[in-house]
């Protein structure tokens, strides 16, 4: 494993509790950053503190991320706690399960977009003040390939992260002298818990596109988003980096 010098940052990890999440708060951890997670599963934040040290290297606020006083609230929180806010990594995410846009529910599409592209807002919203204040910020937004490609039975989900895209862009250029960079990396998919909202066909279908032959490890998702996360990253902004084993052809 290459060294990626964290030290001293605090980072905040969405839906850091499983999955690409907890992978890169594992990897910030080794770094020696300190991770805070927000997820709305206690159960499953707390076995991710232990595991990853306890509170010396990690901690946790339940939040709800859709919600803008909530956001607020842990924000406020975190700079309570810890003083400062360096890194922030929007990683949560869900998938609304697979079914051509007109047999989708509007609650459904509604609540993906929430989740996927109203939470990011959110939270850049909530924390860049708390970055400018210091002068310096790494973000890094977790979109997908299907927010370039958009995925058949999957518009809610591919809409979401294209808007993703989007944002991570026009946000890289609002930042981009202030010494906070905003990236986003576009993973083909990883075999993680969101499978479990997916159809078996469309599980097969992601895998059928990548060159590879394989599915995303999130270890090495959890590497790039710790180098985009670090010093070392200095001169990329509102750009977007692929992972996607060899799918992406742009």
């Amino acid at each position: 494993m290459n060294s990626i010098d964290l030290n001293g940052r605090n980072a905040i990890i969405t839906g850091g509790a499983r999955g690409i999440g907890f992978a890169t708060a594992e990897r910030m951890v080794k770094s020696g950053a300190h991770v805070i997670l927000w997820d709305i599963d206690d159960e499953a934040c707390q076995k991710a503190v232990t595991a990853l040290g306890g509170s010396a290297h990690a901690s946790y606020d339940l939040v709800e991320l859709t919600s803008e006083s909530a956001v607020a609230e842990a924000t406020a929180a975190v700079i309570s706690r810890c003083g400062h806010i360096d890194i922030l990594v929007n990683n949560a995410g869900i998938t609304g399960g697979n079914a051509p846009l007109w047999e989708l529910e509007p609650a459904v599409w509604r609540r993906v977009v929430e989740v996927n592209l109203i939470a990011p807002y959110l939270t850049c919203r909530a924390i860049v003040p708390e970055m400018k204040k210091k002068g310096y910020g790494r973000i890094v937004n977790i979109a997908s390939i299907a927010g370039k490609d958009g995925n058949p039975n999957a518009s809610h989900y591919s809409a979401s992260k294209a808007g993703l895209i989007g944002l991570t862009k026009s946000l890289g250029k609002e930042l981009a002298t202030s010494n906070i960079l905003v990236n986003c990396i576009t993973p083909a998919a990883a075999k993680t818990e969101i499978f479990n909202q997916m159809k078996q066909e469309h599980i097969n279908f992601m895998l059928s596109k990548i060159p590879m032959n394989r599915f995303l490890q999130v270890e090495e998702a959890a590497s790039l988003i710790s180098w985009l996360s670090s010093e070392d990253c200095a001169f990329s902004t509102g750009a977007v980096f692929d992972i996607s084993g060899g799918r992406a052809v742009y």
